[in-house]
């Protein structure tokens, strides 16, 4: 069942990249006690991700924090490696948290994951953007396949 407004965030944990290495972050740790923006993507280095997802959220990352935004994270169903070197390409260190997903769990306890097969991309997680307080959903932007818009930082900054 897909996760919506009202829902506290399920359980879970991520990967991401600290000072030693691969490090796991709790939801818990990512959501108590804070505004979170977390959006998710159907691939690091993909095209519109890499051209307008990641890129919106890194330039408007300062207008979030303004709105009270405590965090803002970018989950994508790639490895730690993976999303540490996109991360870096997209110059996202120290303005948006880059969140592993390795497996596709945490995509799938919110049931917004996606067989992305057809595109031999196996199954990974939607492109959408959730504004989170203190654990709770507040705000949920899922984009209908091939679009690009609700899930923006341009629409988050507007629901803020």
């Amino acid at each position: 069942m897909t996760i919506k407004v009202g829902d506290k965030m399920p359980q879970g944990t991520f990967t991401r990249m600290g000072a030693n290495g691969p490090e796991p972050l709790s939801t818990n740790d990512l959501f108590a006690g804070k505004k979170v923006v977390l959006f998710s993507v159907p691939g690091a280095f993909t095209p519109t991700c890499s051209a307008k997802h990641l890129p919106g959220f890194v330039n408007h990352a300062a207008e979030l924090k303004a709105k009270g935004v405590d965090t803002i994270a970018c989950m994508a169903v790639n490895d730690v490696f993976v999303m540490k070197a996109w991360g870096d390409a997209g110059k996202a260190t120290g303005s948006v948290e880059m969140l592993a997903d390795g497996n596709g769990e945490y995509a799938r306890a919110l049931g917004l994951e996606l067989d992305a097969s057809k595109f031999g991309m196996g199954t990974r997680g939607k492109r959408f953007s959730v504004i989170v307080d203190n654990g709770v959903v507040s705000a949920l932007n899922i984009e209908p396949p091939g679009e690009f818009g609700v899930s923006s930082a341009e629409a988050a900054l507007k629901q803020l």
